[in-house]
């Protein structure tokens, strides 16, 4: 079964949005045993929309086009899928009541215009928008289905969740699901993972297992591949290997983020957490908390920038800033367990470093970075240089750190 994906929105080629759709409709693809074929973004102009759909629909089976579902003039795709495939407009009075609905619940004015989406291509089934006002819409073709989805991700993603994966699940299920399992790996490069693993899992590739390595900053996805009959225990037996030869260097499976680990782990034993950041300025307690339930375990985080917060804050010592600076183990040390004893929390981490373009100088240069994990044993420490971008950098030290507390939790 072919399946494609086009997005459409000039604003996605001009770069002033970025397109999340093709991420994340891959992934939910791929877990209901699709695989996506090509994808492709085009302008909002009828020329272009029409004929990317018109090839698409030609060979695959099935196809989603995202965007172009809203009332305004340069939301084109539901006109011009009608006409495509010569299907004329009607009104669906439920998604009117809901337009009408939606306006009078938020006390805002209605203007006329809205109600152009409450017109449908006849035959189409309506998917329906519980957090907008377009619907999706569902159309059978010659191969298959078409699925029109509305831009905004916060529409697009429940509707694909809660009406188009039923809804294909009932018509089109795959023909050969794919079964993918993904480890999620920290701490050790590409080359020396594909290294360790590879040799181990021959016999498995022999038969139709297929291994593919993603890199990204600090950190490297395993990805297991099979389909057909028996995937799911081939998958199963070569995880096994894998946690075998990397350890405790893998973290997480398929979607799993660091942050969600951590406050998993720290819920289970019932531990707490308290942080300090300098030259990450947040960005820590800002991935942590983002994290549902991160309250239950989650005390406190203090972006200590300068000199003077470090020590009003946190207890840090003049007499220690003086004599091995900001940028220091000492510092980074006494940030940690400052924080750790002013609120009382078993555990807490501290960041400090130069995260660049400038500041750096020939003994502490662009990327040095301090670490430290206070847990109610001791204190430890690491250093490290990161010459990168500063975004990067701010990313990469808060990875180092959370695995840090993800190791010192292993039992």
């Amino acid at each position: 079964m072919r399946v494609e994906l086009i997005n459409t929105g000039s604003e996605l080629l001009f770069g002033r949005v970025l397109n999340t759709h093709h991420h994340w409709l891959a992934q939910q693809l791929a877990r209901a045993g699709y695989t996506l074929a090509h994808q492709q973004t085009v302008p909002d102009s009828g020329e272009a929309i029409q004929a990317a759909a018109r090839e698409a629909i030609a060979r695959a089976e099935l196809v989603l086009i995202t965007g172009g579902l809203g009332p305004t003039s340069d939301d084109l795709t539901r006109q011009l899928i009608a006409e495509l495939l010569d299907l004329s407009l009607e009104e669906h009075a439920e998604t009117r009541d809901r337009i009408t609905a939606h306006f009078a619940n938020r006390n805002r004015p209605m203007p006329e215009p809205v109600f152009v989406q409450a017109q449908v291509p006849v035959g189409a089934t309506v998917l329906r928008n519980d957090h907008g006002t377009a619907p999706g819409l569902a159309l059978p073709t010659p191969r298959g289905w078409l699925i029109l989805l509305p831009g905004p991700p916060r529409e697009l993603r429940p509707m694909f969740t809660q009406a188009v994966a039923p809804l294909l699940a009932e018509k089109l299920p795959p023909e050969n699901p794919v079964t993918i399992r993904t480890l999620k790996t920290i701490g050790i490069g590409e080359t020396t993972v594909e290294q360790s693993i590879a040799p181990a899992l021959a016999e498995w590739i022999a038969v139709g297992l297929e291994i593919g390595y993603c890199a990204r900053a600090g950190e490297v996805d395993v990805r297991l591949t099979a389909s057909g009959e028996g995937a799911a225990d081939s998958i199963a037996q070569a995880e096994a290997v894998v946690r075998e030869k990397l350890g405790p260097q893998i973290y997480g499976v398929d979607d799993e983020q660091l942050e969600e680990i951590l406050i998993r782990q720290l819920t289970v034993s019932g531990q707490t957490l308290a942080v300090a950041e300098s030259c990450t300025g947040g960005l820590m307690a800002h991935r942590l908390t983002n994290v549902p339930g991160a309250s239950a375990v989650f005390l406190a985080g203090h972006c200590t920038y300068s000199n003077e917060a470090k020590q009003n804050t946190l207890g840090v010592l003049s007499e220690t800033l003086a004599e091995h600076g900001a940028v220091s183990e000492a510092i980074a040390r006494q940030m940690a367990e400052g924080a750790r004893a002013k609120h009382g929390a078993d555990y807490a981490l501290a960041t400090t470093g130069i995260a660049g373009p400038e500041g750096g100088t020939a003994e502490k240069p662009i990327g040095t970075v301090f670490i430290a994990c206070a847990t109610p044993e001791d204190t430890e420490v690491v250093s490290a240089r990161i010459a990168t971008d500063r975004e990067t950098f701010k990313q990469l030290v808060v990875q180092r750190a959370m695995n840090l507390l993800r190791l010192a939790q292993l039992p």
